[in-house]
């Protein structure tokens, strides 16, 4: 059959489809990016917000016109949504149109679920706990990648966090390290099919090795990739996590020439009061003193960090205290959401909960101030040159691509004015322009 499937959501999310593709495909079924030539929809849901459950409802919806007025035969629902609401009885009654209900343990039950003859809706929530990680051998265990120049490693599953605000270990269950020699094995794999910049992911990637029997920490898993992988490949690791991004972690990153200087650190908030309440086991003097530290040992290096306003009990001095601290550290990157409720939630019980439109003016005013330090950092770029990741030819003598310190999807682009360029290839870029997010150069 021909198969066609959505992503929303994270980076997980991305390999677990990749993963149920992969299976698809070494069963004979193909693949279309046309909804409306397949046979079967699949929609691999996040469900980890109000916004992103909405979002992923409304693209279920959008997918059901297609059983009414194409080919379409079947339509699946995977991931979080399925997982967070799979005790709700009215589940399959408020979503008919959908065929099958997978959990996010259910990437190995892909095929039957496509190829299932019944009739009755399909639910498979296999406990997320007993998730086992992906098997690398046979045609079976290649994912079927959705991006060509870049690709998201699982260096975890998991989570053994207690934030007040996330629904995550409910979802994913407990936090389980893969073998760092299967992390190496699927890394080169992807790099000999012409993947040109590895990106590790989970949960929290830097509590990495805390449930192994040797305690082997994340920075094990950096240099046995940056000496394994061919030089001119890129290593990036996303979602650290403030309590375990470590010196040794910073080290390594530092004495490798293939790991990007990148720290994504998703502090949350900077008041010492929130954090508490958020279930973060930092105080804002914690995380002055980890940004002193990267920037001491790596002084090159690019930061990125996410942060939640309007979460229950912040007052205008805790969200002074945040934009204080946002001028401070001057993070190239960052990003804001405004606190997402909801009755299955810790925090759905604390008191003094924000109005949304006080927390969505917080948003704006963080956008704002963060709008003009990136730009004032991007100016340093002015003049230098840097290896750039070609990924985009939109019009003629134009092309978009990444420097190191750009992670996809999320950051930045540097555009690039030049004719006859490969598409995944690097070339050598000196900036002349900077903006808001964006730099722009020519070849050097």
């Amino acid at each position: 059959m021909i198969i066609f499937l959505e992503t929303l959501g994270c980076s997980r999310n991305q390999v677990d489809s990749e993963i149920m593709l992969g299976k698809l495909v070494a069963n004979g079924h193909s693949v279309t990016d046309d909804p409306s030539c397949a046979h079967v929809i699949i929609v691999n849901t996040c469900g980890f917000i109000s916004t992103a459950s909405d979002e992923a409802v409304d693209v279920i919806l959008d997918m059901a016109k297609f059983k009414e007025r194409g080919i379409c035969e079947k339509l699946i629902a995977t991931g979080c949504l399925a997982q967070r609401y799979k005790d709700d009885e009215d589940l399959v009654a408020t979503l008919p149109e959908v065929d099958a209900f997978l959990g996010t343990a259910a990437c190995d039950y892909i095929v039957d679920a496509i190829e299932n003859k019944e009739t009755k809706t399909l639910t498979l929530f296999p406990d997320p706990n007993k998730r086992k990680f992906q098997d690398l051998s046979g045609q079976s265990g290649q994912r079927e990648l959705i991006t060509k120049h870049f690709s998201y490693v699982k260096v975890s599953e998991g989570c053994n966090r207690k934030c007040t605000y996330c629904i995550i270990p409910q979802l994913r269950g407990a936090q389980r390290s893969r073998p760092k020699e299967d992390i190496c094995k699927e890394a080169k794999a992807l790099v000999s099919k012409g993947v040109k910049e590895i990106i590790l992911t989970a949960e929290n990637t830097t509590d990495y090795g805390q449930d192994l029997p040797d305690g082997a920490g994340f920075e094990t898993v950096l240099k046995a990739l940056s000496t394994h992988l061919e030089k001119s490949s890129w290593i990036r690791f996303l979602y650290t996590h403030p309590k375990t991004l470590s010196e040794p972690i910073i080290q390594a990153v530092k004495n490798s020439k293939n790991i990007c200087s990148y720290y994504d650190v998703p502090i949350q908030h900077a008041a010492s009061k929130i954090l508490k309440k958020m279930g973060r086991p930092y105080t804002r003097e914690d995380l002055y003193t980890l940004f002193k530290i990267i920037r001491k040992i790596d002084p090159d290096a690019a930061l990125r960090t996410t942060i939640i306003v309007g979460f229950p009990g912040e007052t205008d001095q805790d969200f002074a205290a945040l934009m204080t601290f946002i001028k401070d550290i001057k993070f190239d990157h960052l990003g804001v959401f405004t606190y997402s409720d909801s009755d299955d939630l810790k925090s759905h019980l604390l008191k003094d909960h924000v109005p949304s439109d006080i927390a969505e003016k917080r948003h704006d005013m963080i956008m704002a101030t963060q709008a003009k330090i990136s730009e004032k950092l991007n100016e340093k770029y002015i003049d230098k040159t840097f290896d750039v990741l070609v990924e985009e030819n939109p019009e003629q003598g134009v092309y978009l691509g990444r420097t190191m310190f750009q992670a996809p999807e999320v950051d930045g682009l540097t555009f690039i004015y030049a004719d006859g360029l490969e598409i995944g290839t690097f070339v050598n870029v000196r900036i002349n322009q900077c903006f808001e997010y964006d730099i722009a150069g020519e070849l050097a």
